[in-house]
């Protein structure tokens, strides 16, 4: 629902109507287009403004819930996981869909056959405490060991040596992708959120848009995007444009794209913070109901109120208090669009959130970076 909608029955009325070492054995990445491109983030915004669930209103707590969709990843994927650590932290898998079915179509690009790739993925690791977080990105062009694995619907699916990480959740969809990551990690997943393109895009613009500041121009014509150096307000197609884009700024890598993606999600974070939604009712409930239509969730966080407690435990992080970086991998030396894990210190990464410890420095020198850090900020 936009803020241009009628009103639903019950709504307050609103007063502001504003690796391993492996190599890719000499395979190519194929033409892109528009397509394949989202982000995901999203999920940590739809968690924060859906928090009119607990304001105990029964119409919009009935359609809130009924909005959301979730998957039963602890039943399908069983006991042979990573044991829980109970120390009062939390790891959230958030993933960005790019379905090419409905209005995905037209944002991602190629057929409407339906399908579905995993665009962005970021481990959230919540410290004790719930004061602080770390971000940990994994490119989707990392090649790695995909473990066997049983979907949502029951069908196991084969292991498969030296694919792109990515290929976990288009061969079994949410399951899959938890069961890469903590075969990947070490590290047990305690939730799931996925968010699509146009969830996204919608959004954003119900945010009223996102503010960030341009260190040098950003033009790529593949992501509709244009932007001088400077501070530019992005409503939700150019705000999809900057976290699609691989060809505006550094070397057209998905790394370089993976800064940018986490340079926004800091600037997104400060904005949710700043925009005040709770003093507009209705615009609080037009962002909560375009969020809950837009998230897919575990079934741990499948309803509203468990939603809401989730994002209760969020709120108090601010963007000074997210570390953010990229699973340390190294270029393919045999093919350059593909990146291989680097071992000794991405077990650095992975064991520091093990320990509800930060992340240090030294596990991310000296890695592939795809040079675009700085090229975007929180104004």
């Amino acid at each position: 629902m936009s803020a241009e909608s009628t009103q639903e029955p019950g709504i307050p009325g609103d007063a502001d109507s504003t690796g391993r070492g492996r190599r890719a054995k000499g395979r190519r990445r194929r033409p892109q287009g528009k397509r394949r491109k989202a982000l995901l983030i999203m999920a940590w915004t739809a968690a924060g403004i859906v928090l009119l669930g607990g304001t105990g209103v029964g119409y919009l707590y009935i359609k809130l819930n009924g909005n959301l969709h979730s998957i039963d990843i602890d039943h399908a994927l069983g006991t042979d996981r990573p044991a829980k650590v109970d120390n009062g932290s939390e790891n959230i898998l958030v993933l960005g869909s790019d379905s090419r079915s409905g209005t995905n179509k037209k944002l991602g690009g190629g057929a409407d056959d339906g399908s579905a790739r995993s665009d962005t993925a970021m481990v959230i690791h919540v410290y004790k405490g719930h004061k602080k977080a770390s971000v940990v990105s994994i490119p989707r062009d990392t090649l790695i060991d995909r473990p066997a694995c049983t979907d949502a619907g029951g069908t196991t699916h084969d292991a498969a040596t030296d694919v792109m990480f990515n290929s976990a959740y288009s061969t079994g969809g949410a399951t899959c992708a938890v069961k890469t990551v903590e075969s990947l990690s070490g590290v047990r997943m305690d939730h799931y959120l996925e968010v699509d393109f146009s969830g996204f895009q919608k959004l954003i613009d119900e945010l009223g848009g996102v503010d960030v500041t341009t260190t040098r121009s950003i033009k790529d014509p593949d992501s509709h995007l244009d932007l001088t150096p400077g501070t530019h307000t992005l409503d939700g197609e150019q705000a999809l444009g900057l976290v699609r884009t691989r060809h505006g700024v550094g070397d057209g890598s998905d790394l370089g794209r993976i800064q940018l993606q986490q340079a926004f999600v800091k600037a997104l974070v400060k904005q949710v913070k700043d925009v005040g939604v709770l003093t507009s009712p209705k615009k609080l409930y037009d962002l909560a109901d375009t969020a809950t239509k837009t998230v897919t969730t575990d079934s741990g966080l499948g309803s509203v109120n468990s939603l809401a407690s989730f994002a209760e435990g969020l709120k108090s992080i601010s963007p000074q208090h997210m570390s953010m970086v990229t699973m340390p991998v190294q270029y393919d030396p045999s093919d350059p669009n593909r990146v291989i894990v680097e071992q000794t210190k991405s077990t650095q990464v992975w064991t520091a959130l093990k320990n509800d410890q930060q992340i240090p420095k030294s596990a991310t020198e000296g890695t592939a970076t795809g040079k675009a850090d700085g090229v975007v900020s929180a104004p």
